[in-house]
């Protein structure tokens, strides 16, 4: 340890508590890299409502702004009326999530509704028809093509927020998640089930007395809502503008072109500027061709996603939207409900420099894995168990982190492969590595709570909210340098990062974290950082706000130019 020191990022703030750390400690094994290039200051924003300045230029000083929409120049003033935006989407954590976007679709509606009339419109899965709040039947679809026939229900949340529920039982009230049955396989009908949801959306737009509600913007989020923009185009009879959000570009819902006729797509559509997708159709594809504007959720990931190397074979058609100035990277926030210091999942609650409260929680999660007792860190995965999340490398580092002195445990759900690894290495690792295949949030809560380090070597990450979780319970996140998490991850200030993805560069880090966590001071000091800077709902709802105005302002001059040449 001796001669030893922390490099802190060049480019990051002045954070007290952590300046003072310089000398000491622990030389970076991989910090090198964060000191050669600055990083966004976002992950530090305070609670205020000032607005990010990363959601209009991108991740970090080193990334091109070419391709972050033109969200930076002046915008159109907010409306001072409510104007009616219709939310579109297939989870909300209320009832049922499979992802992010299900804490999303949570989140901003809720976060607009001071400025715009937000209603949210969705599948009436089961876990909605059995939550024990009432539905009130407002308006009846007929069937369309292979679609079938369906009522729209009105769902009152106990904060007031408004959700339309698409009630059709033989698409949607079944056993399993939004996207398929139980052990994860996707429903064999997928195409005609959130068909059936764009569908609805369309029809909504094109009829403001269906619901006594004009929806003046749709706000449509990943493939499965994808061909709203289509349906709104192809009937013809209304047009709204529309966002269409990206949560996660390699999720495309790709399906035979055979299916066409079916789902009530015209044959005129399928063309490399509509729907098709190397000889097939794409739900993917019909969002972007047609949406009035791209976002997806981070500045960085933005930016990935106009390469080949993260595009997804779509990057030719996405860079072409961000030189046309309708693409933008807008990060996700966290609300008020993560916050340890009245979190009921957590026992004790505490707050910053609360590190006996933080220590009790780490001793629960600890006896609710069935770990021996431990001074040692307490690493955390809390992720969909998948490919993309990176979890190979977790598993070839563990032997190292229990040979350290450290300790895992893992929660989540997913492929079966993985999950088969993961059980297999806690059997190895008795009262050393806990596993449990399934997803209980509570008990996520409490996991982040209890940890220390939060383990995310993703390949590719569009925005990612575990790890503004984590830091808002005092968990550092140890994190591949890729999207969403180079834009909120300091590292050495509130987090760590690594480059390479590969098992030597993430060995190394995290045994960085086992020197940082020796070096009390720093480490506390890092904590502090993570915990205080969390970004917010009230921040990242900002450029959404404008985002809306400017679209809607620009519909109206659209239709004054009409009205003036009649």
């Amino acid at each position: 340890m001796m001669g030893r020191r922390w490099l802190l990022p060049t480019g990051g703030p002045d954070v007290r508590g952590l300046i003072n750390m310089t000398q000491a400690v622990v030389h970076g094994r991989s910090s090198q890299t964060a000191a050669r290039s600055g990083e966004s200051t976002l992950g530090l924003a305070s609670a205020s409502d000032q607005e990010p300045a990363s959601a209009f230029t991108g991740a970090s000083t080193n990334t091109s702004n070419t391709f972050i929409s033109a969200l930076s120049r002046p915008m159109a003033a907010e409306p001072e009326c409510h104007r009616r935006v219709l939310f579109v989407t297939t989870e909300i954590a209320d009832f049922i999530k499979a992802g992010g976007l299900g804490d999303v679709s949570a989140a901003l509606p809720r976060a607009l509704k001071p400025n715009y009339d937000v209603r949210v419109l969705m599948p009436g899965y089961r876990q909605l028809l059995t939550a024990g709040r009432p539905i009130v039947r407002v308006a009846s679809l007929p069937a369309r093509h292979e679609l079938p026939a369906c009522e729209i229900g009105r769902l009152l949340c106990e904060d007031g927020l408004i959700v339309y529920v698409v009630l059709c039982p033989e698409l949607y009230d079944r056993v399993g998640n939004a996207y398929g049955d139980e052990l994860g396989v996707g429903w064999a009908d997928n195409d005609i089930r959130f068909a059936r949801l764009a569908m609805a959306a369309a029809e909504v737009v094109n009829d403001p007395a269906l619901l006594d509600w004009q929806v003046d913007l749709l706000h449509l989020n990943d493939w499965a809502t994808g061909l709203t923009a289509g349906y709104v185009r192809w009937l013809g009879k209304r047009y709204v503008p529309s966002v269409y959000t990206i949560h996660n570009l390699a999720y495309q819902g790709i399906f035979p072109v055979e299916r066409l006729p079916a789902l009530g797509i015209p044959a005129t559509a399928f063309h490399i500027d509509g729907v098709e997708f190397h000889g097939q159709l794409s739900f993917m594809k019909a969002g972007l061709s047609y949406a009035s504007h791209v976002t997806t959720v981070s500045g960085n990931y933005a930016v990935e996603i106009t390469t080949p190397a993260l595009g997804c074979g779509l990057e030719g058609l996405l860079k072409k939207r961000a030189l046309e100035g309708r693409l933008s990277g807008l990060l996700n926030g966290i609300d008020d409900r993560w916050d340890p210091r009245t979190d009921s999942h957590l026992s004790p609650n505490f707050g910053i420099n609360d590190w006996h409260g933080k220590r009790a929680n780490t001793q629960r999660v600890r006896r609710m894995f069935g770990l021996a007792p431990s001074g040692g860190p307490l690493f955390a995965v809390v992720s969909r168990l998948v490919a993309q999340k990176g979890l190979d490398l977790t598993i070839e580092v563990t032997d190292d982190i229990v040979r350290a002195g450290g300790q895992l445990v893992v929660i989540g759900q997913g492929e079966h492969a993985i999950e088969q690894a993961l059980v297999e290495m806690a059997a190895r690792y008795p009262g050393q590595v806990g596993v449990n295949i399934g997803f209980d949030e509570g008990e996520a809560r409490q996991i982040y709570a209890g940890s220390d380090f939060l383990l995310m070597p993703s390949r590719f990450e569009p925005c990612g909210l575990s790890q503004l979780y984590a830091q808002r319970f005092g968990s550092l996140p140890i994190a591949h340098r890729t999207g969403g998490l180079a834009d909120t991850i300091q590292d050495g200030i509130n987090g760590l990062l690594f480059d390479d993805m590969s098992v030597q560069t993430y060995r190394a880090t995290v045994m960085r974290a086992f020197d940082l966590f020796r070096a009390t001071d720093l480490f506390y000091a890092m904590r502090r950082a993570a915990m205080a800077g969390r970004l917010h709902w009230r921040q990242a709802v900002i450029p959404y706000r404008r985002l809306y105005a400017d679209l809607l302002t620009q519909t109206a001059v659209q239709s004054d130019n009409v009205m003036a040449r009649r």
